[in-house]
């Protein structure tokens, strides 16, 4: 990027016929860049009542970004230009060809006729607006410089001229040699509201202070609400990197680099980046310009919090106790009660990975209310619901707990953490197994709009708490059998959250564990199995179980059984009551298909006293079908059937299309096995129920494309229309089941024997 600058300040150097600066001095400088913006501003102003209300609106928008974005190639900027106005974009091209090809007077004469604009009892350009300022501080910059700058700026503009029409030369001969349809594919329309793109900000030079601070606030911004649109990693890393060659003190520059390297989840760099803005900080001065020593012992404290936070982040944990340790005693030292409230907040989250205590969690929210902390207020009660939604409290009460810090955001309008309670209220419901309110929550949270201002172009709300919501919806949408909108979701998570973004392993999990019982529901175990180490990859506990689901279903029982043992035991160290209860059942279907049937009971009731004691309600109903089962093949079917009444309504009304079709197929298995000591009139009532029975499961299996759950239907209905003597009927199943028999593997596990 071209600067011209005073050198009795400054060691200026001469790169390309450009002058370039090594430190921020001075607010702005001219560069040939903001001299095309002084003649744009300048025919703009000439042209007066001649442009359109629509052209002059569009000009408008242009201008902003272009007064406080970065330098730019000619060519581009004459492309933005002609977009809102042809006609101006000429002018401008003509008036710089005459000073670029000109005398240096006429330089002068330009830089002397701006004066005007502020001149008369109504003046074109007000003094305090922003083209206004901008204007004052290019006349007041060139009229710094002496004449030897003067004569590198002339010679700069020259070159900034010369090079945007050897371009168009090159333009025009690629354009006898290209088809008007190719031609019209590339030319598409940029958007100079949105970020810079890489190879822009790798033409430019040094920056000045305040497009530094452009630069910087506007790819935070991007990394907080839209990192699509942000610089890729080692881009960013490369400007930044500029950045500071030229002013190693710039802390904003070094924090950004921080957040960069969060990204990639690089330790190393983000410590160094860390640590630098806070040496920075100190030695700037910023934070102590008016609390002398107490400046520097704020940093100091928030130098040692932000890297306990980082350590816990990575998970070093003695490490981020070590930092919080030190943050602590600076702060009693400087009794600084709003920075030992953020400490506390994090001893909490460290001892939480030791032991389970909500003494710290609620002392620190009492705290953060009584010194007016809002925001950290919010997060421990988040925490402190999040937590006992673990232990098992009721829905009604965590909901209540949700609903008053709800009213701390809206009063404070804390946007984000309106966020995080929706994205919080979807995953409790989802535990507790209500699957209508977890959608309902994910609606709401996906149709709010966004409290906080960005730019045209950003996708608002690219949090977490987003991705936690489409995640679950995806889910969602898998679990009915909605497979197409599930693959929708995910490829707009893919867009939204790229692979090297920092919540990308959220959609990897979720995108995995569909394909996985996509593949199960299919019958092609190989196919789930090479997705078991993608899933183990991305959370251990999930791979293991779900490593034990592909043994149980290739009929490797024992080897199923010593992973589902080790994992339980694992899970009730670590207090994952969910996955516990998982695993339970899945161990008795393994004794089920031992026919270990009295072994499997004792299993399934301790499956159920701990759904029913942390308040898991759809697990609960699963175990309760899971028990209905376990009486029918011990032989009393009517017991089976009473049971089934009271867990079968959640499962239809919360439960995925597949439980939906294992429920009633039970349900048909139990009425069946019941009608064997009915009067031969009630058996055929009976039989017939349970056909209709199997339809409706035959409805959900086709729905998730579960081929072996439909044989097995299949063979039943055509062994019941055989009792019924309707032989075309019989005939029909026969048919699709020798179809789907040849289709599939059969494994030799007797009919009666596999619930799911």
């Amino acid at each position: 990027m071209a600067s011209v600058h005073d050198s009795l300040y400054f060691n200026p150097m001469l790169t390309n016929g450009v002058v370039h600066a090594n430190v921020f001095g001075v607010r702005d400088w001219v560069t040939p860049h903001k001299m095309a913006l002084l003649v744009l501003l300048s025919e703009l102003g000439r042209a007066g009542a001649q442009l359109g209300l629509l052209e002059r609106r569009r000009l408008n928008r242009l201008l902003l970004p272009l007064l406080q974005g970065p330098d730019m190639a000619l060519s581009r900027l004459r492309k933005a230009i002609e977009e809102c106005c042809p006609h101006l974009a000429g002018s401008v091209h003509i008036r710089l060809k005459l000073m670029a090809e000109g005398e240096l007077k006429d330089m002068e004469q330009f830089f002397d006729d701006l004066s005007d604009s502020f001149s008369g009892t109504e003046p074109e350009v007000h003094k305090t607006s922003v083209v206004g300022l901008f204007l004052r501080h290019m006349i007041l910059a060139y009229n710094k410089l002496s004449f030897s700058q003067v004569y590198k700026l002339y010679t700069a503009l020259q070159q900034y001229f010369q090079k945007d029409e050897k371009k168009d030369g090159a333009d025009e001969s690629e354009m006898e040699l290209t088809n008007p349809e190719e031609l019209d594919g590339k030319m598409e329309k940029e958007e100079l509201d949105g970020p810079l793109r890489e190879e822009e900000m790798a033409c430019s030079g040094p920056l000045s202070q305040k497009q530094a601070e452009y630069f910087l606030s506007q790819q935070a911004s991007l990394l907080k609400n839209d990192e699509t649109k942000a610089l890729a990693p080692a881009s960013l890393q490369k400007e930044l990197n500029n950045l500071l060659k030229f002013n190693p003190d710039f802390a904003e520059a070094h924090y950004l680099s921080y957040l960069n390297s969060l990204r990639v989840q690089d330790v190393f760099s983000s410590t160094h980046s860390l640590l630098h803005y806070f040496d920075r900080l100190i030695l700037t001065g910023a934070e102590s310009k008016s609390n002398g020593d107490e400046g520097y012992g704020r940093s100091l404290r928030y130098a040692a919090l932000n890297l306990a936070a980082l350590h816990c982040r990575f998970g070093h944990y003695q490490q981020a106790e070590l930092a919080l340790q030190e943050a602590i005693r600076i702060a009693q030292e400087s009794n600084d009660h709003v920075c030992l409230q953020h400490c506390l907040s994090w001893l909490y989250i460290l001892e939480q990975k030791i032991f389970d205590s909500c003494v710290l969690l609620e002392h620190s929210v009492n705290k953060s209310l009584h010194f007016g902390l809002p925001y950290l207020a919010s997060l421990g009660i988040q925490s402190l619901v999040q937590q006992r939604a673990f232990a098992g409290k009721a829905a009604n009460k965590l909901m209540d707990a949700l609903k008053d810090s709800d009213l701390l955001h809206w009063k404070h309008s804390l946007s984000e953490l309106i966020d995080i309670s929706i994205a919080q209220k979807t995953a409790i419901w989802r535990l507790y197994g209500r699957s209508t309110m977890a959608l309902q929550q994910a609606q709401t949270l996906l149709s709010m709009n966004s409290l906080e201002a960005v730019n045209v172009g950003v996708q608002q709300n690219n949090t977490e708490s987003f991705a936690v919501v489409l995640c679950h919806l995806a889910e969602l949408h898998a679990e009915q059998g909605y497979f197409a909108a599930a693959s929708e979701i995910l490829k707009h998570l893919k867009e939204r959250f790229p692979p090297n973004s920092q919540h990308a392993q959220l959609w990897m999990l979720f995108d995995q564990k569909i394909q996985f019982e996509r593949a199960m529901n299919d019958g092609r175990y190989h196919v789930a199995d090479s997705l078991v180490a993608g899933i183990t990859a991305l959370n251990s506990i999930e791979g293991v179980y779900r490593k034990a689901i592909v043994l149980k279903a290739q009929n490797q029982m024992s080897e199923a059984h010593k992973l589902l043992q080790k994992l339980l035991i694992h899970c009730q160290k670590i207090k994952n009551t969910e996955m516990v209860i998982r695993v339970l059942l899945s161990i008795a279907e393994l004794y089920w298909r031992s026919s270990c049937h009295t072994i499997a009971l004792p299993v399934l009731l301790q499956a159920l006293a701990l759904a029913r004691e942390y308040s898991l309600q759809y697990l609960a109903s699963e175990t309760v079908l899971n028990l209905a089962f376990s009486q029918l093949i011990l032989g009393i079917p009517e017991q089976a059937l009473n049971i089934l009444h009271m867990a079968i309504e959640p499962v239809l009304a919360h439960g995925a299309v597949l439980d939906k079709g294992c429920a009633m197929f039970l349900v048909a298995k139990c009425q069946v096995a019941s009608a064997a000591s009915y009067t031969p009139q009630k058996k055929i009532e009976a039989l017939e129920s349970a056909i209709l029975n199997l339809n409706e499961a035959k409805t959900y299996f086709a729905k998730v494309d579960c081929k072996e759950q439909l044989r097995d239907v299949l063979y039943f209905q055509a062994r019941l229309f055989h009792t019924l003597g309707k032989t075309q009927e019989r005939n029909k199943c026969a048919m699709l089941f020798r179809q789907l028999h040849q289709e599939l593997p059969a494994h030799g596990v007797p009919l009666i024997n596999a619930f799911k």
